[in-house]
């Protein structure tokens, strides 16, 4: 039976995602390229035996058109015989690289293939590549009339509907700030981190915020014609308990577990099952949920079996009603923390959530991770790890 194995993932720091960030100067291709490079150095592979380059990439216009992974890949200086496919499925965009180049080596149509994200929003804003056009279309009204919501206003109804409080919110936001500074105090979170010039180090955890200082800002969503329509809203979700628009990028080299010992590469983990699940579009963020749930079914475990997860810090509310609906342990979660401190470069943030995984994993002990991210237009993936 064939087996897909992580032989290594690396990353760049991730930057602010706007003018002034640590990245901002540059290109998205060259930083992916950088990563890329470093990852074929650090594992040693022979870059003639990557057969693809697999690329998450959301806002896919301007710098970021035109299949980024392979500019990027050729920019590497990768041979010209690697060919490479940029997708996009919203914020996870980067795990379902990884999900589908495991698939292909467990399937046999790879050996050896590289996965990653690659999103420089402080570039490439949000929304830019609609051209200010409908991207819908009339169907889709028919079927949505009154429309679908900000994913700010999504959070908030999941805060409403699932009863999570702002005070919960600011202080889960806060700790996720103490843990990743903490991750990084202690180089836990290092190892994946390759510099970018003079950068070393997220630029977004802040040391000098405190649940105090949280719960002094205002609501980020409030919206009339929201509130109207959705009278259970309180008004909490802020920029503070809200994930941070980031730039950065990702990549991890996945080889079938025979090939990958006959070269000479340590796998350091198993990707061995994987999950999708569709959900209401307007609640957006809610099919974690789902996803989560069956993957365990097909993986044949509890939840109280993972050892580590890494959910997606897209808002405060969506992590915490998806431990309130899992069951699952807290100090099981985001432990080196997440979004709200570290960033969530779109295109690139799974590839983060991956690496911080298997670094619990390693330095805990632990067997069995399990990572899952929400994605607009209420979708989600989840992905299970096993450690070697």
């Amino acid at each position: 039976m064939r087996r897909a194995v992580i032989v290594d993932i690396v990353r760049s720091p991730f930057a602010r995602g706007r003018a002034g960030g640590a990245l901002s100067a540059m290109h998205p291709v060259d930083l992916y390229a950088h990563v890329l490079r470093a990852l074929v150095s650090r594992t040693g592979v022979d870059p003639a035996l990557i057969e693809d380059v697999i690329t998450g990439c959301v806002i896919q216009v301007a710098e970021q058109s035109g299949n980024i992974g392979r500019q990027a890949a050729l920019a590497a200086g990768l041979p010209e015989s690697v060919a490479a496919v940029t997708l996009d499925r919203k914020c996870g965009s980067a795990q379902q690289a990884f999900d589908f180049a495991a698939q292909g080596v467990i399937a046999g149509a790879y050996d050896v293939v590289i996965a990653g994200g690659v999103e420089m929003m402080s570039l490439v804003p949000m929304r830019v590549n609609r051209m200010g056009k409908d991207n819908e279309g009339p169907l889709f009204h028919a079927r949505y009339p009154q429309g679908l919501v900000r994913q700010g206003v999504s959070a908030e109804l999941i805060a409403a509907r699932w009863g999570v409080s702002r005070e919960a919110m600011d202080r889960f936001s806060a700790a996720s700030h103490q843990r990743a500074l903490a991750a990084e105090g202690a180089g836990l979170t290092a190892r994946s981190i390759v510099p970018v010039g003079l950068v070393e180090r997220d630029e977004g955890p802040r040391r000098d915020t405190s649940f105090e200082k949280l719960s002094a800002l205002k609501p980020a969503f409030e919206d009339e014609a929201a509130a109207a329509r959705f009278p259970e809203i309180r008004w909490s979700v802020t920029a503070g308990n809200s994930s941070q628009v980031t730039d950065g990028a990702a990549a991890a080299l996945i080889v079938e577990e025979g090939v990958a010992r006959k070269l000479g590469l340590t796998p350091r983990a198993a990707i061995t099952h994987f999950a999708l699940a569709g959900d209401d579009p307007v609640l957006m963020l809610t099919a974690i949920i789902p996803a989560t749930r069956k993957l365990l079914i097909r993986a044949g475990l509890t939840v109280d079996a993972i050892d580590a997860f890494e959910v997606n810090e897209a808002f405060a509310s969506v992590v915490l009603a998806w431990m309130r609906d899992t069951g699952a342990d807290p100090s099981r979660v985001n432990a080196y923390g997440g979004a709200i401190a570290l960033g969530h470069p779109v295109g690139a943030s799974g590839g983060r959530l991956l690496a911080n995984l298997l670094a619990r994993l390693e330095d805990t002990g632990g067997r069995y991770g399990l990572q899952t991210m929400c994605e607009s237009g209420g979708m989600a993936n989840a992905t299970l790890i096993e450690r070697f």
